[in-house]
């Protein structure tokens, strides 16, 4: 029998693979599944042939990243996997912001391995251009949960080789898996990563 991470493989390397049948395939699986199956993507080649067939997809909004039923400050997590050689496991932590700020953006951070060398990544997560939900490493937040690390600037020590002038875009894949791209100074990077959300 094959693994979840096997038969998504199967689906994306198909001569003409079908945005649909992959979307069908990661709805049917109960969480764990649908991590096995992302987690199983590893590189950049198959991860931007995901990109690619979800350039059609409905939009991501920032109601998909955090449920509007979430309350101020309480996070949700999306498990990812990135197309790079190493270190390749993170999470991205969202959060909806705190009431007297904006409501129309979100607030989070990376969490991974090697974040007390490079930093936690924080972001803004706001409507840009035609995205309704970009991840915009050029901002940080004001203020964050209880439990999340100090906000540090992006554009300092370690953290600028990595997260400054990043924006990241997300396409939809499936109902809680999403796909997304890094770009800087508007230019797209050969840079991927998958996104699993419980749910």
């Amino acid at each position: 029998m094959m693994s979840p991470g096997d038969r998504l493989f199967a689906l994306l390397r198909e001569h003409r693979p079908e945005r649909e049948a992959v979307a069908a395939f990661l709805d049917s699986l109960d969480h764990r599944g649908r991590l096995a199956a992302v987690r199983a993507l590893d590189g950049s080649v198959i991860q931007q042939r995901l990109w690619e067939l979800c350039a059609e997809a409905p939009p991501v909004t920032l109601a998909d990243l955090v449920p509007p039923q979430t309350p101020p400050l309480r996070e949700v997590i999306w498990y990812g996997k990135n197309s790079l050689p190493a270190c390749s496991l993170f999470e991205k932590r969202f959060c909806r912001p705190s009431p007297r700020h904006a409501a129309e953006e979100l607030w989070g951070y990376n969490h991974y391995r090697l974040a007390w060398l490079t930093g936690p990544g924080y972001f803004v997560c706001h409507p840009e251009g035609d995205a309704l939900a970009a991840i915009d490493y050029r901002r940080v937040p004001p203020e964050h949960p209880a439990g999340w690390p100090a906000i540090q600037p992006n554009d300092r020590g370690l953290a600028r080789f990595v997260y400054r002038d990043l924006v990241d875009y997300l396409r939809r894949v499936a109902r809680h898996v999403l796909v997304g791209r890094g770009t800087r100074h508007g230019k797209a990077l050969p840079n991927f990563f998958v996104l699993c959300r419980e749910g």
